[in-house]
């Protein structure tokens, strides 16, 4: 799956302005077949916005809508009502990891390098950077079918980091790492915190609430502060 953030940031946000604004976002789905097919709505007019360098977490029951949001917000799903706007570039980090089954961890990040339109050097430079903070070097010419569950989820992390996106969307982003990875990982969000960098964190539960500026609850289709 190619990235679908730009090619190119937009102008960074005035002062007091979010990174992220997402209103009214309304989704429902079609259930069934004919003649007894149903409407099932998830999203209820959710509003969402991220401010800079702030940390997220968005939680909710299984069916919540989460996942539906998330996919919303990146522009891989579309809402029925609603608008987002954003600035600068969007990461995003699938629950599911969705890579080539023949390309190594290094084609994928050339690849995907390539279509975030950065140079050749400063896709190196950051891939260095990422297999250094997560720790995963040594697969670099591995294939994507010959990867444990922790190491592809440290390449789908990989990924949306690749371009230093000014927002980062993680779906249940530490899914199979083990706990040092867990503590890498949560050291990398400090770090784009501290940068001005944006993150907005999907789990079904959440533990280490302290890391968090806020967290958000997708309750009955709304989003409420928890």
């Amino acid at each position: 799956m190619l990235p679908t953030a730009p090619a190119s940031p937009a102008p960074p946000p005035t002062l007091g302005q979010p990174v992220l604004d997402a209103v009214g976002i309304e989704k429902a789905y079609r259930r069934g077949v004919w003649p007894a097919r149903r409407s099932l709505t998830v999203l209820r007019g959710v509003d969402l916005s991220l401010a800079p360098g702030e940390v997220v977490g968005l939680v909710g029951e299984n069916g919540s809508g989460k996942s539906t949001l998330m996919k919303i917000l990146v522009g891989a799903l579309r809402a029925d009502a609603g608008t987002v706007s954003y600035h600068g570039r969007l990461g995003y980090c699938p629950q599911e990891p969705v890579v080539y089954e023949r390309l190594t961890c290094d084609e994928h990040f050339e690849l995907f390098g390539r279509a975030y339109a950065m140079t050749e050097q400063a896709e190196r430079r950051s891939r260095r950077a990422i297999y250094e903070s997560l720790g995963f070097e040594r697969y670099a010419a591995v294939r994507a079918d010959q990867l444990s569950g922790g190491t592809l989820s440290k390449l789908n992390l990989g990924l949306a980091l690749l371009a230093d996106p000014e927002v980062l969307m993680l779906d249940e982003p530490y899914a199979g790492f083990d706990f040092d990875t867990y503590l890498r990982f949560w050291e990398l969000v400090a770090e784009r915190r501290r940068t001005g960098r944006s993150v907005l964190i999907i789990s079904h539960f959440v533990t280490d609430e302290e890391r968090f500026d806020r967290i958000v609850q997708l309750r009955d289709g709304k989003a409420v502060p928890r």
